[in-house]
């Protein structure tokens, strides 16, 4: 007896799913031209979504590819993961029928097993597991899953990494850790490897503590697991509310990245790179799923839905490498001369004893045409070397942390290594096509950007984009109209523009356009560095910078006393002791000098110097219109000369001043620029949070910006506002104390809107531009570009912004004269002169009507006669136009010339002042 033939004990079989596929000699019955293939799987029952692409790549291929008039018959055995004593035996019994292939996915400790089967029986063993050790070759085993290791050490040498914590939990795991010390012995990466054992999702429990030995510290990690796995451990990591989610950057072991959650991913604020063997976009790739969309997912679990994982994609490449192989085969005449009738048919011993077994010796000859089959399947181009591991494959290098969302940033093959995507170059993996479609437009209610129409007069609601109105409507219509596309308007959800959060995600428009919940944004959005590494942005189509705006302080008006607002009221009043003190100087200085005096007539010596005729010389000189008398001593002509000098400069500067100050309403602002507001702490002022102006200060560092910037983060309440309207209320209720630093393009309209009470001050503090954004990547990048290009040398862009900022405006120009020139003077800004001059007429009338009074009740007194009497002498003679010789009862007024009268009776009986008997008094 034959000693029997040394397999591995059925204890050492770890858990294994195997698909077999049995060709038997005795299973072909040919009927007509139609040749019937008995086929065999045994399956984990736990891998539903493996068994399920088994069934429909066998069911595809009999119903639709089979072209070369070939059937497969299967026939399934099942097998439970943890019962390596059972799957044995199942493999005995399908092995000893004459199977001719058997596809399986096996773990590291399995594979010593399988080959064993497969070289004894001489049958290709096909599967779906990663080659452990690729140095020992099989004559009999293919590996359709790729080796990566290579791809995992260039994709960590790109991302710079030099302390990489490596978790696994398999033994599969501790043989790739080999693999990879292997590779980088051979390379000059320069890293440190930490490498880690765990059980299940348990290994969040590792990063959590490396996590909080230094907080601040970034984490690189590489999990050898399952995608589902891997999954499970960022979930029961970020529910730690000590974990920073941002620092932790994860590499995908697993070839299938895509099946991850991108959502998920998105609210963790991971970081996660990873390699994707299935290519959604080939074509190929839509036209299996376009068949495994429209199946029952009851009565085939896994199915009917838009994806599928790598590993089914795998055991639906088996399949077709399978058939292929076969019907070439068949093609070359040698599909008959493959099969041995069997020693003892289909219902054969299940042992695998050595007088029992069923050799198949044509094996290798299924083997060979397998190997020289290559076709483009689910997983690429599918193709083998002599030791039976794939060649010429593509992994997708992706990146679907959500700073940049899930897009494809290069890809890595044996012959060329990695290969990174330009920036412009790198789209999002879910990126629609560019077929003919409505485009989702984000945008945000923001006058006059968009604003929703009041209700119509006639009550018909308004629907779609009739709903608004508004700048970038008007804009968005253009440029659909250039590029030709439809577009729906959607309002952002979370009512931002978009800035980066703390867990490194984005809220906004920019989160909607990464999560590609929308296809652009045509809203007042600023392009910044830190957008532009995340989104794509357009040519702007708007230029502005961030400006100051404040509340409009009330006009200083032309009032009744403008003619004074020339000179200070500190000028006017040291003018007027000038005035005091320079007649009283000139008083003394003509007292004390022998000059001053001269003689009147032969017994009268005067000085013509006293009080009164110094301040009338005094006044007369400030008004520029001399005196009869001027000063005769040295002295006095040196205080008029310096008198005249001091009046000529004051009334030069006053009249080159005084047309501007009554010609111009001027506006006393309390600031005039940034500056201003950096050295005062009464204004308060803020900015809109979550924008490119709060991102201006808080990473500036110019000293005034910074100050300002620290200003507002130390404030209590906060200075930030959420909407910009907001803002603008603040602006208005704060009584001007309150600025508010806004894009001047906002600025700009807001002042031009009612009530009219805001303005901007000092010039831009920087220069930026709004622009078009799209997702990275977009289809409509380039074009929108080249829209707003045209838009812009058209002129149609100046027309839209005149007729939304101009056109629409609510406020009336103040004071501008359409020729250039001054306008003209009204009455009110010269009033005050003429008050003054009604006034000093009326002062006059009535200065002289209290003299006349007095001197009537004096002469009253004198000449002891009644008050009205007096009063009547004294009204008669003042209205005569040339007085006369009048006798009285009071004495005797005489003619002597035009200009000088003699006066003689009883003294003082007239007003006049008493002289001398015989001497005569002039009275000029």
């Amino acid at each position: 007896m034959a000693p029997a033939i040394g397999l591995p004990p059925a204890s050492t079989f770890p858990q294994l799913c195997f698909v077999i596929l049995a060709l038997s000699g005795s299973a072909i019955a040919a009927k007509g031209s139609t040749k019937r293939i008995s086929i065999g799987s045994v399956f984990d029952v736990e891998s539903e979504k493996i068994q399920t692409a088994f069934r429909f790549a066998v069911d595809r291929f009999n119903t639709i590819e089979n072209s070369a008039q070939l059937k497969l018959n299967p026939l399934s055995r099942g097998n439970r993961r943890t019962d390596s004593f059972s799957l044995g035996n199942a493999l005995c019994s399908i092995m000893s029928k004459g199977v001719f292939a058997v596809f399986g996915k096996a773990n590291s400790s399995m594979l010593a097993t399988v080959k064993s089967y497969s070289d004894t029986f001489q049958i290709p063993y096909l599967t779906t597991s990663m080659a452990m050790n690729t140095t020992d070759q099989s004559p009999y085993m293919l590996f359709l899953r790729p080796i990566n290791i290579r791809a995992i050490v260039d994709l960590i040498e790109h991302l710079g990494w030099r302390v990489v914590h490596y978790i696994y939990i398999s033994n599969e795991g501790l043989m790739r850790v080999q693999q990879l010390f292997q590779v980088m012995g051979k390379s000059d990466l320069q890293m440190t490897l930490n490498v880690k054992r765990a059980s299940d999702v348990t290994s969040y429990v590792i990063l959590k503590e490396l996590h909080h030995t230094n907080p601040e510290l970034d984490i690189h990690a590489v999990l050898d697991m399952s995608i589902p796995m891997a999954s499970e451990l960022m979930n029961l990591l970020s529910e730690d509310p000590r974990v920073h989610n941002r620092r932790f950057h994860f590499l995908l072991v697993e070839p299938g990245i895509q099946e991850l959650d991108f959502a998920k991913i998105g609210l963790y604020g991971y970081n996660v790179s990873g390699f994707q063997l299935v290519d959604f976009n080939n074509m190929t790739v839509r036209l299996f799923l376009s068949d495994w969309t429209k199946i029952d997912p009851a009565e085939w679990p896994g199915a009917g839905v838009k994806t599928i994982t790598y590993e089914a994609a795998l055991a639906v490449d088996a399949v077709s490498l399978f058939t292929r192989a076969m019907k070439n085969l068949s093609n070359l005449g040698l599909f008959e001369s493959l099969f041995i009738r069997a020693r003892s048919g289909a219902n054969s011993s299940k042992t695998c004893a050595a007088e029992r077994l069923n050799v198949w010796n044509k094996g290798k000859h299924v083997l060979k045409a397998m190997k020289e089959t290559e076709f483009d399947g689910l997983t690429g181009r599918v193709a083998f070397d002599d030791r039976g591991h794939r060649k010429e494959f593509t992994l997708d290098v992706l990146d679907i942390g959500i700073t940049r969302g899930a897009v494809k940033i290069g890809y890595w093959t044996p012959r060329d290594g990695l290969t990174m995507l330009k920036r412009k170059m790198v789209r999002p993996i879910n990126a629609p096509s560019s077929e003919n479609r409505t485009r989702i437009v984000t945008t945000i209610q923001t006058p006059p950007y968009i604003m929703k129409k009041p209700k119509p007069i006639d009550g018909h609601p308004l629907i779609g984009n009739d709903k608004y109105e508004g700048y970038c409507v008007d804009l968005a219509r253009k440029v659909a109209h250039e590029v030709g596309f439809d577009y729906v308007f959607q309002m952002v959800k979370d009512g931002a523009y978009g800035s980066k959060l703390a867990n490194d995600s984005w809220n906004g428009m920019v989160g909607e356009l990464i999560r590609l919940e929308a296809d652009m944004a045509i809203a007042p959005l600023t392009i910044s560095a830190v957008r532009e590494r995340v989104i794509d942005f357009s040519k702007p189509f708007m230029s502005l910078g961030i400006s100051i705006m404040i509340k409009k302080p009330a006009d200083q008006k032309a009032h009744v006393f403008s003619f004074l607002d020339p000179l200070s009221y500190e000028i006017w009043m040291c003018i007027l002791f000038a005035f005091i003190g320079v007649s009283v100087v000139l008083f003394l200085v003509s007292r004390f000098s022998p000059s001053g005096w001269h003689v009147e007539d032969e017994s009268n010596i005067t000085n013509d110097f006293t009080i009164s005729n110094s301040l009338w010389f005094s006044l007369g000189a400030f008004m520029q219109q001399g005196c009869d008398f001027s000063p005769r001593s040295i002295s006095g002509r040196i205080v008029g000369s310096v008198w005249w000098f001091f009046t000529l400069i004051i009334i030069s500067s006053y009249t080159a001043n005084l047309a501007a100050f009554l010609t111009v309403e001027r506006m006393s602002t309390p600031i005039e620029s940034a500056e201003d507001l950096a050295k005062q702490t009464e204004i308060e002022y803020g900015t809109l949070r979550s924008g490119t102006t709060e991102a201006f200060f808080k990473t500036s560092k110019v000293a005034v910006y910074e100050r300002m910037w620290a200003y507002m983060t130390s404030k209590t309440p906060s200075v930030f506002t959420d909407k910009i309207q907001d803002g603008i209320t603040s602006v208005r209720d704060s009584n001007g104390k309150y600025a508010f630093l806004v894009e001047s393009s906002t600025n700009d309209y807001i002042n031009n809107r009612l009530p009219c009470d805001t303005m901007k001050v000092g010039s831009n503090l920087d220069s930026k531009g709004f622009g078009i954004a799209t997702p990275a990547g977009s289809d409509l990048g380039d074009k929108l570009t080249l829209a707003v290009l045209k838009l812009r040398e058209d002129g149609e862009l100046d027309k839209l912004q005149k007729f939304w900022w101009v056109g629409k405006g609510q406020c009336t120009p103040q004071d501008k004269n359409t020729d250039g020139g001054q306008s003209a003077l009204t009455l009110s800004n010269v009033a005050g002169i003429f008050y003054i001059l009604i006034g000093g007429l009326i002062l006059a009338i009535i200065v002289a009507v209290a003299e006349f009074l007095y001197k009537s009740k004096v002469d009253s007194k004198k000449s002891k006669t009644s008050f009205g009497l007096a009063l009547k002498s004294k009204a008669r003679l003042s209205f005569r136009s040339h007085p006369a010789r009048e006798d009285s009862s009071s004495g005797t007024l005489l003619r002597k010339s035009m200009s000088r009268y003699t006066y003689t009776g009883p003294s003082q009986s007239m007003g006049f002042d008493t002289v001398p008997e015989g001497n005569t008094h002039t009275q000029v």
